[in-house]
């Protein structure tokens, strides 16, 4: 992924569906008159969501306008957090976790699969335009490490097998069941429970 959104093909212009710009003026109205600009973050996932899984200069300029902001300073957000695409990606974006909890817990075996599974490398897309893969920093979800989030989905609990398994489900259009791939719910331990194990009597201690 490029940090220069003058790279990509624009479009000549962007607007929100009429939809959208009811839910952006419902978001700008939770911030003080005069604060409007509190609300760019929100804005701006609304209008990459719009315009296919990236930000065009164009619909950041839209934002920009909408929140009465000078342009670069929506240029800085968007180009600061790894959730805003400047290029267009692919149906399914797939973010490796690599930062040390899921590095410790096997994130190269995760990578190199998804490499290998996928035929392309970080920073690229399929030739069909279904996968692009993206190495990106802690997403949050280290007691389950390691994982990955592909579009608004944490896999998580995965080795080579398991996200293989994923992405080979997405490629044949079926959506592999989102959380834990190993069955454990939620973040309980991976194991069998170690206390409260047996219940005591009454009145015991």
């Amino acid at each position: 992924m490029t940090s220069n959104p003058a790279k990509a093909v624009q479009p000549k212009s962007f607007a929100f569906t009429a939809e959208n710009l009811a839910r952006a003026q419902k978001i700008i109205a939770r911030y003080p008159q005069g604060r409007q600009a509190s609300a760019v973050l929100p804005l701006l996932d609304l209008a990459q969501r719009q315009a296919g899984g990236w930000l065009p200069l164009a619909a950041m300029d839209h934002v920009a306008g909408i929140l009465e902001m000078a342009s670069i300073r929506v240029y800085e957000v968007a180009t600061f957090y790894s959730m805003f695409n400047l290029e267009p990606v692919g149906r399914y974006l797939v973010q490796v976790c690599t930062t040390t909890p899921c590095w410790l817990c096997g994130s190269e075996a995760v990578a190199k699969a998804c490499e290998d599974t996928l035929g392309i490398r970080f920073g690229e897309t399929t030739p069909d335009g279904l996968f692009t893969l993206k190495e990106v920093e802690c997403l949050g979800a280290c007691v389950n490490a390691p994982m990955v989030q592909i579009n608004d989905d944490y896999y998580e609990d995965l080795d080579a097998d398991r996200v293989r398994a994923v992405l080979q489900a997405l490629k044949a259009g079926t959506k592999p069941k989102p959380g834990s791939q190993t069955g454990r719910q939620t973040s309980a331990p991976a194991g069998a429970p170690t206390t409260l194990t047996a219940a005591k009597g009454a009145g015991g201690s």
